[in-house]
């Protein structure tokens, strides 16, 4: 229901225009919102009224009118005056209020409607008949965002967001726990998975400059069916779960370029003990020292191209052929073999999984 406040504001707003002084009672005769303290009626005539079958009654030098909600009172309107002009205003009053109402009804109906959908807590015929209702276009492309902060505070990403993409253009923000704020994104057709990314960007370069805020963005496929959003909002938590695993240096993650790292994320933990155990035995690689570290993921981005990467380290390139020998010695695995290299890079990532399984365990 809208709040007394913006009852006040919307009567207000009238009797600046009409000079008509105004008063609004609930059921129970008492006052919600008043232009003056000279509108003051018992709340036995109030409820009189509100029994009676009569839309509109004088009392003394006041009209009362009632206002409705699908056939249902909510309202009593005073209008301070017996002639039409008095009369004239009020009616107009009720018009704008039970419009307000409407408004803010449909506005949880339409937050309802999308938490509902993304949690797949809906049947086909449902989502058409409520996506009709609250007139949401069924067929459009569509992909969803998901903003992940730790420090929202009184709304902050959400207004932020409300402030770059609106409803008009078929963009719905909403959410479903406290970390996470939902971008219902509108596309265009034939949108292109530079543009999700550029989408992306743009979100965290706004909440970084006008909040303050270092958010992660992760998003899903594009779907071009309403009743497919859900699917999209379950690739974007995946991608926001593994990016936080496997690609934690980066703040866009998006669920089609997760790679091996989204199947490693739903194997289970007994599996990859026993991948690691018969990989490397008791020489698991994970207290590797940063330099190390480094050395291996520059020589993974070049493709194995020792040139290349120990031009981009500014080391010789025997020095680099030395570091890559000496985890040979201790690991078993020649990463210039491409064998070895994958079976590596996929350990790692094992490595980081299992971490990751252990930490969330305290």
């Amino acid at each position: 229901m809208i709040s007394n406040q913006t009852i006040q504001t919307s009567i207000n707003e009238l009797k600046a225009i009409t000079k008509v002084d105004l008063g609004i009672y609930d059921l129970s005769g008492a006052m919600v919102a008043s232009t003056t303290e000279q509108i003051e009626l018992s709340g036995d005539l109030v409820r009189g009224f509100a029994n009676s079958p009569a839309d509109s009654q004088v009392i003394g030098i006041h009209h009362l009118l009632k206002i409705l909600d699908d056939g249902e009172l909510l309202y009593i309107l005073v209008a301070k005056g017996t002639s039409e002009d008095a009369y004239m205003v009020g009616k107009i009053a009720v018009c704008q209020i039970q419009n307000l109402v409407i408004a803010y009804k449909e506005r949880f109906d339409r937050n309802n409607f999308f938490q509902n959908l993304l949690l797949d807590n809906l049947l086909l015929v449902d989502i058409y008949n409520r996506a009709k209702k609250l007139h949401v276009e069924v067929t459009m492309p569509r992909a969803i965002f998901l903003v992940e902060t730790k420090l929202e505070k009184d709304g902050i990403v959400t207004e932020v967001l409300k402030g770059m993409f609106s409803n008009q253009a078929g963009d719905y923000i909403t959410a479903v726990d406290e970390s996470n704020v939902i971008l219902i994104k509108a596309l265009e057709t034939g949108c292109t998975q530079e543009d999700l990314e550029g989408i992306a960007n743009t979100i965290v370069a706004m909440m970084n400059a006008e909040a303050m805020m270092n958010v992660r963005v992760a998003f899903g496929t594009v779907v071009s069916e309403l009743k497919d959003v859900s699917k999209s909002y379950k690739e974007a938590k995946l991608a926001l779960d593994v990016g936080k695993i496997f690609y934690a240096e980066k703040n866009v993650v998006a669920y089609s370029t997760l790679g091996i790292g989204r199947l490693i994320y739903q194997l289970p933990i007994n599996l990859c003990k026993i991948f690691i155990e018969e990989i490397f035995g008791d020489n698991v690689p994970s207290d590797l020292d940063e330099e190390t570290l480094n050395t291996i993921n520059k020589f993974f981005e070049n493709n194995l191209n020792v040139s290349e990467t120990s031009r981009q380290l500014f080391v010789h390139r025997n020095t680099l052929v030395y570091r890559i020998e000496k985890l040979q010695k201790s690991t078993g695995l020649d990463l210039r073999n491409f064998d070895d290299a994958l079976t590596f890079k996929i350990a790692l990532m094992v490595v980081s999984y299992m971490k990751y399984l252990n930490n969330s365990e305290y």
